[in-house]
């Protein structure tokens, strides 16, 4: 790692080297979190098991995706970026490689909802948050904007490939492909990412020369993550983030994300074309979060994500009225895929400007549980509805709403009563 950062010195400061890493980690983890929708019908056909039974191991992976979080990020700065990273890369692997010899539902719920959900939580958004924080002091919107890209891009790579794996070689062979591009991560990570700039003798990107900070003191993450949600509770301001992020995730991962794919089939779509439109919607999310990161170093991050949940909002409630035409369904994919997690970059740096660079990572990762919290009702809840009603058209108009009361919402964050509070020296 010295060797390679002083060959990149004078050309490339280090920070990217590591930025890029952890893009492929996330997107190799978006992988094995987007697999699941690809599973539901395959599942459904071989084993006999309910919708809704699958729909609830998916909703415990998405809740225990988000409830990590702030433990993961107080174990980073703890135990170390690498080691926890690891650690969640090799238990992601294994759970996903045995879940290919289930044959209950339990088993399913224990892999791919409890350890995955374990697993991946760990390299979520978060870690990028945190990799943000340590390595850069400039472009810091730029940075988180492309990181968070990876969402888009790991859709892009893998969901029209494991919809086909599935469809022509069944779905142990999706499982197996997830754990394998999973495993690939552990020696990039193992050899190119460094604990921080300080450990390689540098100081964060944009910052001086001689700012290298110094290590952060040891203590129980658990004892970490509390105390410091419980510094950020008295703020309105957080329950404001809390709760229109508690909205991002049941209208993207809980709803779309989840349920898109068997949506189309509802609708004579086949799962790989289905698999398709979320690519699509993923190309259009890379440039939109990408755009959304740029536009946060320079806007008011509360006017920008006024106009994110707002035209989300809209977006859905036009889906069950599209007629799931290919026209129809091409306008949706537009709007949506470039709204899709266009909301991170803005919600990491008002979370910053609210509580201070120390503790953002952490509050961070409390605002993610709440994302996947909402992501994991809505997971469950719309397989329950569409089981019971035979439809997605309730759980679709429901987030659509959810979306425009969030839009109003985030104008007060920062305002007023609803301010931060004072951040806490590192």
């Amino acid at each position: 790692m010295r060797t390679l950062a002083q060959m990149l010195a004078g050309r490339v400061h280090y920070a990217w080297v590591v930025a890029g890493v952890i893009f492929l980690v996330l997107l190799a983890a978006v992988g094995v979190r987007a697999t699941p929708s690809v599973l539901i019908v395959p599942l459904e056909r071989a084993f006999g098991w309910s919708r809704g039974t699958i729909s609830f191991a998916i909703s415990l992976n998405i809740v225990l995706y988000g409830l990590v979080g702030p433990f993961a990020a107080a174990l980073m700065q703890q135990l170390g970026i690498r080691r926890t990273v690891l650690l969640a890369l090799t238990l992601i692997s294994v759970s996903v490689a045995s879940s290919t010899w289930m044959t209950a539902p339990w088993q399913l719920v224990l892999s791919w909802g409890l350890a995955v959900g374990l697993g991946t939580g760990v390299t979520a958004l978060v870690l990028g948050a945190t990799i943000v924080n340590r390595w850069f002091a400039k472009q810091q919107g730029l940075v988180m904007g492309i990181i968070t890209a990876s969402t888009a891009t790991g859709q892009l790579v893998f969901l029209p490939m494991l919809a086909a794996v599935a469809e022509s070689a069944g779905w142990q062979w999706v499982a197996w492909i997830a754990a394998l591009a999973i495993a690939a991560m552990i020696p990039a990570v193992a050899l190119l990412v460094p604990e921080s700039p300080a450990a390689i003798g540098l100081a964060p990107y944009g910052a001086a020369a001689d700012d290298i900070a110094a290590a952060t003191a040891r203590a129980n993450p658990i004892g970490v993550a509390m105390a410091t949600l419980g510094r950020a509770s008295r703020s309105g301001g957080f329950w404001l983030l809390f709760a229109s992020f508690f909205v991002c995730g049941a209208s993207t991962n809980g709803l779309i994300g989840t349920h898109l794919i068997s949506y189309c089939v509802d609708h004579g779509i086949p799962e790989v074309q289905g698999a398709s439109l979320l690519a699509a919607m993923g190309i259009f999310d890379l440039v939109g979060t990408t755009a959304s990161g740029w536009l946060s170093d320079r806007f008011d991050s509360r006017r920008l994500l006024f106009w994110y949940y707002g035209l989300r909002g809209l977006a859905l409630i036009y889906l069950p009225y599209s007629g799931f035409s290919l026209y129809g369904l091409s306008i949706f994919a537009v709007f949506y895929g470039l709204d899709w997690i266009a909301t991170v970059p803005p919600t990491v740096r008002l979370t910053t400007e609210l509580f201070g660079k120390a503790d953002a990572p952490i509050i961070f990762g409390w605002l993610l549980a709440g994302h996947q919290l909402g992501a994991g009702v809505t997971a469950f809840e719309a397989g329950v509805l569409r089981s019971v009603l035979g439809a997605y058209l309730v759980p679709v108009l429901i987030s659509g709403g959810l979306c425009l009361i969030a839009a109003l919402l985030v104008l007060r964050i920062g305002r007023g009563r609803a301010g931060g509070i004072a951040p806490v020296p590192a």
